[in-house]
């Protein structure tokens, strides 16, 4: 099951990083909330890798049955070291590139926040907390599990889904070849 959790969890990892980079640099910094959505719904079909992964681990290990909390355990195996993955690559590219993250980031949603219809001092508050985040955010302390929990819950549920669905032998049942 841990090969399985490796190979599958660090392409999930891996590829979902590539592609938000890609992604946030596509798009730019000027609308957060539409980077953030395309950002998820890359991760959501990378995701679909935990089904294959939990898929070829019953139709190869367990000659295509497999039971829901087994099956959960793979796919939850799977997202958790996706996660680590996803962790180790954003990290590896915010110190090989030198990119402030939180700077552009926190630009676009400053300029969200003075584009709202509010008081000048809700506002001021709105900015003084993002300021706030950002402090904390170059806190590898704070950072890590953050970055961690962007990906984990969505893996988590796409590993119940999965494991709910393929506890079934007759979904799409394992061929000759596996």
């Amino acid at each position: 099951m841990f090969r399985y959790a490796l190979i599958y969890g660090g392409i999930i990892g891996v590829v979902v990083i590539a592609f938000m980079v890609a992604t946030m640099f596509a798009l730019g910094f000027d609308n957060p909330s539409t980077a953030e959505l395309a950002g998820y719904v890359v991760m959501i079909a990378v995701l679909t890798l935990v089904f294959i992964g939990i898929k070829r681990f019953r139709d190869v290990e367990l000659g295509g049955v497999i039971s829901f909390g087994k099956a959960a355990g793979v796919g939850i195996s799977i997202a958790a070291v996706a996660g680590v993955f996803y962790v180790i690559a954003w990290e590896a590219f915010l110190q090989v590139s030198e990119f402030d993250f939180m700077a552009a980031y926190s630009q676009g949603l400053i300029a969200d926040i003075n584009a709202q219809n509010i008081s000048d001092a809700e506002k001021a508050a709105q900015i003084a907390e993002l300021q706030e985040q950002m402090e904390m955010y170059g806190n590898p302390l704070f950072r890590l599990p953050i970055t961690f929990i962007e990906i984990f819950p969505v893996g988590l549920v796409v590993a119940l889904i999965s494991a709910l669905v393929l506890k079934n032998p007759k979904v799409l049942p394992a061929s000759k070849q596996d």
